[in-house]
């Protein structure tokens, strides 16, 4: 039974990171590069949207996926028993 646990908790690790991973993607090349002509017809701060995108608008979703990530693990690692005994103190 421990190893068929480790095994689905392994599966859902990677669920998590195909998904995290493909919003990052689509954040720093799509809406960066790929999309960037058509995202520059609208503006935030005063700049183009694309342009933002590529400087800053990824470095904020790069930040928010790395507390979702956490977030998320957190959740499994507890689902699964997998918690540090020495957060409990």
């Amino acid at each position: 039974m421990k190893q068929e646990q480790h095994i689905l908790y392994w599966k859902q690790n990677l669920k998590y990171l195909l998904i995290l991973l493909s919003i990052w993607f689509v954040v720093s090349f799509g809406f960066g590069i790929l999309l960037k002509e058509e995202l520059d017809q609208f503006q935030i701060m005063g700049f183009k949207l694309g342009f933002w995108f590529a400087q800053q608008g990824s470095i904020y979703a790069f930040v928010i996926l790395i507390f979702v990530y956490m977030r998320l693990m957190n959740r499994l690692d507890h689902k699964f028993g997998y918690e540090d005994p020495e957060e409990n103190n």
